[in-house]
């Protein structure tokens, strides 16, 4: 009579092959693993991005993990966009089982917001503020704030200047100014407000900063 397969065995950590570098699943259902980069087949390509949900080891001591796919705006169905930064991701609904061997390393997959606080983005630093269907291109939530006359979304890799009056952002360009030049801004009016009523406003006036969260729940537009 065949014996029965010894069964499967939950994990509830895995050490990266190589490094001592430690793979943490929360044991809490309602939150998320540790993020991390697994090698792709093809190696001209950068490592996929994916969130661990669950580890595990058969009788053999093989351990795979199942993981919730990040996708990189030029892997979705649009294409990456010009306000789509260098480091963003979309958590997607694409699941999938891989050996725990092609992890190659961990990551930390930030909100926008607290992305946009960063005084320093390092190589395993992203971000993500969509979640992504990938069978349907489909994006939730489907409408974040715009800025600036060319109404897009905020792209944090961007500069921008706040204008002193409305306070709205504006990209350099959309204002006819080059980067050097708004660097060197000491304040900033845009050209609505500016020609609305020069006699009553001071010449250029804010400050040069880049947006951050507090200040992305100020805008007034929707997309």
């Amino acid at each position: 009579m065949a014996k029965t397969k010894p069964g499967k065995k939950d994990l509830d950590s895995y050490t990266i092959k190589g490094t001592n570098k430690i793979v943490h699943l929360t044991m809490d259902v309602s939150a998320a693993g540790d993020c991390v980069l697994m090698r792709p087949s093809d190696s001209d390509k950068p490592p996929y991005v994916a969130r661990v949900e669950k580890i595990e080891a058969d009788h053999r001591n093989n351990v795979k993990v199942k993981v919730r796919w990040y996708y990189r705006p030029e892997e979705s169905i649009g294409g990456r966009r010009q306000f789509h930064g260098a480091k963003e991701l979309f958590l997607s609904d694409h699941y999938d089982v891989q050996s725990a061997h092609t992890i190659e390393g961990k990551c930390v997959v930030h909100s926008f917001k607290n992305y946009t606080k960063l005084e320093n983005v390092g190589t395993e630093d992203y971000f993500c503020r969509f979640e992504y269907k990938a069978s349907t291109g489909g994006f939730t939530p489907d409408r974040v704030a715009v800025y600036c006359k060319c109404e897009m979304p905020y792209n944090p890799d961007d500069l921008m200047v706040q204008c002193e009056a409305c306070k709205d952002w504006f990209h350099p360009s959309c204002m006819g100014m080059s980067i050097e030049q708004a660097k060197k801004l000491d304040h900033f009016l845009c050209s609505d407000c500016s020609s609305a009523d020069d006699a009553n406003r001071s010449p250029n006036g804010y400050p040069v900063s880049s947006v951050s969260g507090p200040k992305v729940e100020t805008k007034r537009r929707k997309r």
